[in-house]
């Protein structure tokens, strides 16, 4: 039997069959087709997300990169625009902060010809100006625009927004032209200084007006010595003190003895400069370099510095202050004489009339004279400033006014020439003159030696000793070695001196074996008060306000406070004598 089935007839069974592949088939091709055409919307789709994001990163590269800088439009000449390309400069601190700068602004003004040609009605379009900006006077309002001129301001220094409004008025013959406004971020804080530019962005004050040509010139800020921070610190503590002995007002610097820049130079009141009063008002008044005054016992230090350099004497000299001394029909008397001889570190530290009175005629008036000339005390010194005041010198120079200088009366001078003349006294004797710009690394800086390096150091110890033993106690700020003077000086007025009204002031260094900063504060009429006991003396209302600032500026300025044993005294003996058990402390 074969394995093999016999062959059957089956024509009908394969035609159904053809059918149905046939069906299958074009299945298969609308299954293809559909698949081809979503694969290509597919690719399409992500082409077009890939052209956006490419577009948008292009974008974002234009934005960020090539447009940070765009050029500058050229604008068009239009009335009184041919010094807008010359901006003023930047002013700056010594660290960069920023002091004064300038802002663009827009100004309104009018050209009454266009007014008259296009027929507006003046009274009309005055009363919708004031609409828009009611600052403005009516009445001056309409007087400018009736006046003819050609060009005549209307508003200085518009906001954006002003200019908008006043631009939707639509009244012809009212233009716009571009300017820039002078800002001061710090308002009062370095008014004196930095100073104040007029409505015209020209510098009518302070460094803006000294250096009006070079701040126009150049487009690099202007760095001053000024450090925000230490003038900061002085303005505040200053204010404190006047404040506390509701003084008239007062002035605080702070200098490096080694450059003669000022970190700090405040004058109060002072003012703000982003709306500056008038010229004449008392706050414009810089009492730091334009006052010239009596400077007191603070002078003495002056005259010590003298008596050594020239050798008429050493700290183991004494003179007599047993009685006191009468002069030319003057008398010359202590305030808390001690009746007896005084050495030279004595006189000092007791603050005693007579005894500096005595130093300084032993010296004779022409040595005084040229010490005084050499220390900077008989010319304005030469800082970067217009209001600079000049010294009220004695002419001629008799013995009287030899024998009242000793002690800081007869011979005037600003508080700045005081700061830098001591500054001389323990840096180890080179002047420096002051300035306000700030010195860069490498800069030749000149000096004038006007005492040996030797009377400088004896300087420091005999300030050292004011301040630990004498009359400067309150100033002293631990691990600091702070040296100083106080000065207690009676205002001039009509018929003589007035005992109430006194300027107190405290000169100090610090730290005195090896000085960096000098320090300055004067306060203008102090009064007293419960917590002084009654004193309006330097002792009791500027030598707190000195120990404040430097106890605050030390560490700022990266000193770090010593702990060192005290100093032998070289006061001599008696400085302090024990009455009944008593102390008895030195007075001014």
């Amino acid at each position: 039997m074969s394995i093999f089935a016999p062959k059957r007839h089956t024509t009908g069974f394969h035609a159904g069959d053809d059918l149905q592949a046939g069906a299958a088939l074009r299945l298969d091709g609308v299954r293809m087709q559909a698949l081809e055409t979503g694969r290509s919307r597919l690719v399409a789709t992500s082409l077009a997300f890939i052209l956006a994001f490419a577009a948008i990163g292009v974008r974002m590269i234009d934005v960020s990169v090539i447009e940070r800088n765009p050029p500058k439009p050229r604008a068009a000449p239009t009335a009184h625009t041919e010094d807008l390309e010359m901006e003023r400069a930047d002013i700056s601190d010594r660290t960069g902060v920023l002091l004064a700068s300038s802002l663009p602004t827009m100004s309104l003004f009018a050209r009454t010809e266009d007014l008259k040609a296009a027929k507006v009605d003046i009274e009309n379009a005055a009363v919708r100006l004031v609409t828009v900006l009611p600052e403005l006077d009516l009445e001056e309002t309409i007087e400018h625009l009736n006046s003819g001129r050609q060009f005549i301001y209307l508003k200085r220094n518009m906001t954006p927004r002003q200019q908008y409004d006043v631009n939707a008025l639509g009244i012809p013959g009212l233009l716009f032209e571009k300017g820039e406004r002078r800002i001061y971020p710090h308002g009062n804080l370095v008014s004196h200084s930095v100073g104040v530019t007029d409505v015209d962005n020209k510098g009518v004050a302070g460094i803006e007006k000294r250096f009006e040509n070079a701040l126009r010139e150049s487009h690099e800020p202007l760095a001053l010595s000024i450090d925000i921070r230490v003038q900061t610190i002085v303005r505040n503590e200053l204010a404190r003190a006047v404040d506390e002995f509701s003084a008239i007002g007062g002035t605080g610097m702070v200098m490096d003895v080694r450059t003669g820049e000022l970190l700090a130079m405040v004058s109060l009141p002072d003012f703000d400069p982003n709306d500056p009063p008038a010229p004449t008002d008392p706050s414009m008044f810089n009492r730091a370099t334009k006052g010239a005054y009596e400077m007191g016992s603070t002078f003495k230090l002056f005259n010590t510095a003298m008596v050594l350099d020239l050798g008429r004497a050493n700290l183991n000299s004494t003179f007599d202050a047993t009685k006191p001394l009468v002069f030319a029909g003057h008398t010359i008397h202590d305030d808390h004489a001690l009746n007896r001889w005084l050495t030279i570190p004595e006189i000092l530290i007791h603050s005693s009339n007579i005894g500096s009175a005595r130093m300084a005629l032993d010296s004779g008036t022409e040595a005084q004279r040229n010490f005084m000339g050499r220390i900077g005390m008989l010319q304005p010194p030469p800082l970067e400033l217009p209001e600079v005041g000049a010294p009220l010198v004695p002419n001629p120079w008799r013995e009287i006014n030899t024998v009242t200088i000793a002690f800081g009366h007869g011979l005037s001078v600003t508080p700045l020439q005081l700061l830098a003349g001591t500054a001389a006294l323990v840096n180890g004797g080179e002047y420096h003159a002051p300035t306000l710009l700030a010195r860069a690394p490498g800069d030749a800086i000149p000096a004038i030696r006007v005492i040996k390096p030797k009377t400088s150091e004896q300087m420091r110890q005999l300030m050292r000793m004011v301040v630990t033993e004498g009359t400067g106690k309150k100033a002293d700020v631990p691990g600091y070695e702070v040296g100083g003077k106080t000065g207690t000086a009676e205002k001039s007025g009509h018929g003589g001196y007035r005992k109430k009204a006194v300027l107190s002031s405290f000169i100090a260094a610090f730290p005195m074996d090896a000085p960096r900063y000098a320090v300055l504060m004067m306060i203008d009429e102090p009064q007293a008060t419960k917590q002084t006991y009654g004193f309006i003396t330097a002792g009791w209302t500027a030598a707190p306000a000195v120990s404040r600032v430097i106890a605050q500026i030390a560490p700022l300025m990266g000193l770090m406070p010593k702990t060192l044993p005290t100093a032998p005294s070289i006061a001599g003996k008696g400085f302090i004598q024990n009455m009944g058990g008593k102390e008895v402390a030195a007075v001014e």
